[in-house]
């Protein structure tokens, strides 16, 4: 199929490579000229592992250009433009989706399937679809969320868990099922399944499944305040419940909590769009949740304070981390950069570093200080802080990297080092919501 992808971030890159692996011949439209060119280059303009062999792979069956008019000839026309939150508001801003349709609309034919993959608060895809069915008689919409985890985008995008499709219900259903059913054609054969629902449940699923991650996100951090408060350990705490078939061991790591371009805003955004919709009090617990993530990033400050003998001023502190996550260089809403800027601001003489991200950290916050390794960020310092579970930092030896630093304390922002390893080194170790079972260290 001759399929145009609308967008080429994070979303539509990724995506863009995927059809061209599944067989279809891909064009990736986006304003950037120097990521379309870079792109153009078969190289990523972000770090996702597995997508710059996906970008290779796909010669010949995948371009990409900042020229719209490309999108002409194409049958199936994905958008997947980015939704940030509205400055100074909760809800989302969907400015780039209604422009980016906007825009499709003279190079659109009859019988031509807009897909929409782009998070969206519900009611979106039907305004949409009222402007296309105006100007384009015989085009539909099509509303095909996305799930994909930074990290892991490319296996999610060439094997994805489920497909959901929402459709509308009209003459044109039938049509639009059936080209979405030719473009998934080859995960379906491998037993992917389709959910197909209307416009309204498809653009919900995605903010409900993020609300509901962010949910148990925040639920074990909270027993991790409750641990710190009655002396339990989070981490033991964890572990009995998630024995639980009904709870599940994935997403109850306590530690510093979420953060990245999906979570925190879908969330706020959910929440908004609720409101508008008159059901604001089914989702009020979603402010906790918010409210809970949030407090993990001052709770790491106090605990750095106090395992500094109540001052950071003038002290040297590692941190191990920028990105939000491992495996990626995104630094929006990152805990590591937010903690970091927080103790920077109060004072210490703060050094960031991470394998991917100092570029991205530098650009958001130039007054910070940052090293390329692990072990220049801890010469000399006062106290490390492990803020992102990269694998490099979880497999650090304690004894050499002890020799680098002035004091041997370590505070573990996401519960992934080893106590009893760290401790056996000489290292005074804390972590979010475990008790402190020795002495600190002078």
């Amino acid at each position: 199929m001759h399929i145009s992808v609308i967008g080429c971030g994070y979303l539509g890159a990724v995506h863009a490579a995927g059809l061209a692996a599944f067989g279809h011949d891909v064009v990736g439209i986006d304003v950037d000229a120097d990521k379309v060119a870079r792109l153009a280059a078969g190289q990523a303009p972000f770090f996702e592992p597995g997508l710059a062999d996906l970008l290779a792979a796909a010669t010949g069956s995948l371009r990409f250009t900042t020229d719209l008019e490309a999108a002409a000839g194409c049958t199936v026309h994905f958008v997947c433009v980015g939704t940030p939150q509205l400055p100074g508001e909760n809800a989302a801003d969907v400015s780039h989706v209604e422009a980016a349709v906007e825009m499709l609309v003279p190079y659109l034919r009859p019988g031509d399937v807009v897909v929409g993959k782009s998070t969206v608060p519900v009611g979106t895809a039907e305004a949409l679809l009222a402007e296309l069915r105006g100007a384009c008689p015989g085009v539909t919409l099509v509303w095909n969320p996305e799930f994909l985890r930074e990290g892991h985008a490319v296996q999610d995008t060439l094997h994805p868990d489920r497909l959901v499709v929402g459709l509308a219900e009209d003459g044109d259903a039938d049509h639009a099922r059936a080209v979405l059913r030719e473009v998934y054609a080859r995960p379906i054969a491998g037993g992917v399944p389709v959910i197909e629902t209307d416009l309204a449940t498809a653009q919900l699923v995605k903010a409900a499944a993020n609300s509901f991650l962010a949910t148990k996100i925040s639920f074990i951090n909270a027993m991790a305040e409750v641990c710190e408060a009655s002396g339990g350990d989070v981490v033991q705490l964890a572990a009995a419940i998630g024995h639980d078939a009904r709870i599940g061991q994935q997403f109850l790591r306590a530690g510093l909590g979420f953060g990245g371009g999906c979570l925190p805003k879908d969330i706020r955004a959910f929440m908004a769009r609720a409101g508008e919709l008159g059901a604001d009090q089914a989702l009020a617990f979603l402010r906790e949740v918010d409210a809970i993530n949030l407090r993990r990033r001052v709770r790491m400050v106090d605990l750095a304070r106090a395992e500094c003998h109540g001052s950071i001023v003038g002290r040297r502190i590692a941190i191990l981390g920028a990105a939000f996550k491992p495996d990626s260089d995104d630094v929006r809403d990152s805990p590591a950069l937010s903690v970091a800027a927080q103790m920077s601001l109060q004072g210490a003489e703060v050094v960031v570093t991470d394998p991917q991200a100092i570029d991205n950290a530098r650009r958001r916050w130039p007054d910070l200080k940052y090293a390329f390794t692990a072990e220049e960020a801890a010469t000399g310092a006062d106290l490390v802080l492990l803020l992102t579970e990269w694998r490099e930092y979880v497999d650090l030896d304690p004894h050499e990297l002890g020799a680098l630093v002035q004091r041997r304390r370590v505070l573990d922002g996401r519960n992934a080092l080893d106590p009893a390893r760290w401790r056996a080194a000489g290292w005074t170790y804390r972590a979010l919501g475990r008790p402190l079972t020795e002495a600190r260290s002078s």
